[in-house]
């Protein structure tokens, strides 16, 4: 962004924190705000032409209460001369003044998406993050229940990983959950008798992916002896929803028994909701056939 810090450098504490409540109602960065001011505030030609064109008094007053509300930084744009008086309360008020030589649309946009980015809430859960036929699914069960193992043969069958064991996911919109990996675990996947596995050089670049829209939650649920499903579950499937930051995500349950191919039943269950989103229910559309023959019946 080519900024450079000419005033105000013992304000080099101010920080931007996610998450904070305040009784007004800031952005995080903005042009020259001062009713509602901004985080970080943006001062253009515009701004500047506005405060020439009041008095000394009211001039004074408007760049005292600008700092007054101690913004993290104020940018002058354009490589614009810095009048006296912004520089003079910038320096009394301990307040970050920058200026840069890009226009403040230039700023505005790559500051509003990287700080909306890096500021958005975060969370870390427990399971596998993969891209299944194009869409991220995140892989959830018990310790021991084959997590990994599975991972592994999605792989080999040209699925790609994104995260194993601890998924950083982050809403990055009201409804886009953004699911990455720590730099700590990036292409590793420990499998169990086997132990951490490289699975860019195993298998190639292609086979792990640095970042996915999580779209999908896969619960793994071991199956034990005795328990019954009921008739609608054999039909619909084990369907519902897991709540990650208020948004409800599409999770569907898969019995871990012996003998069960889960590699298949994880694509088959990623192609059925994929149709699913188009408005193709097979389990609705058998339902309707049995009821459409049911009224074909003669009444006894």
């Amino acid at each position: 962004m080519a900024l450079r810090w000419v005033s105000g450098m013992r304000g080099e504490s101010r920080v931007l924190e996610r998450g904070v409540t305040t009784s007004r109602r800031p952005s995080l960065i903005g042009y020259l705000n001062v009713i509602y001011p901004n985080k970080i505030q943006i001062i253009g030609t515009e701004e500047l032409n506005f405060l020439d064109g009041l008095d000394s008094r009211q001039r004074w007053e408007a760049i005292n209460k600008i700092a007054a509300y101690q913004p993290v930084a104020m940018i002058v744009t354009k490589d614009q001369t810095i009048p006296a008086d912004l520089r003079e309360v910038a320096e009394e008020t301990n307040t970050p003044l920058w200026i840069s030589s890009k226009r403040g649309h230039e700023l505005l946009t790559w500051m509003q998406y990287h700080l909306a980015r890096m500021l958005a809430p975060k969370v870390t859960l427990h399971g596998v993050f993969l891209e299944v036929f194009s869409i991220g699914v995140l892989i959830t069960g018990e310790s021991g229940s084959g997590k990994s193992e599975l991972a592994l043969e999605l792989i080999s069958r040209g699925h790609r990983l994104v995260a194993d064991d601890a998924t950083e996911f982050t809403l990055i919109a009201p409804d886009v959950i953004d699911g990455n990996c720590p730099e700590l675990l990036q292409d590793l996947l420990e499998v169990r008798g086997l132990g951490v596995l490289n699975v860019r050089e195993m298998f190639g670049h292609t086979a792990v992916k640095p970042s996915k829209y999580l779209r999908l939650v896969i619960h793994l649920k071991p199956m034990r002896d005795g328990e019954d499903t009921d008739g609608l579950t054999r039909l619909t499937g084990d369907v519902g929803h897991r709540e990650i930051f208020e948004v409800q995500v599409p999770m569907i349950t898969i019995p871990v028994a012996p003998g069960r191919n889960l590699a298949v039943l994880v694509e088959a269950a990623v192609r059925n909701h994929m149709l699913k989103s188009k408005g193709i229910d097979p389990a609705q559309t058998f339902i309707d056939r049995q009821a459409h023959q049911m009224r074909r019946l003669p009444p006894w």
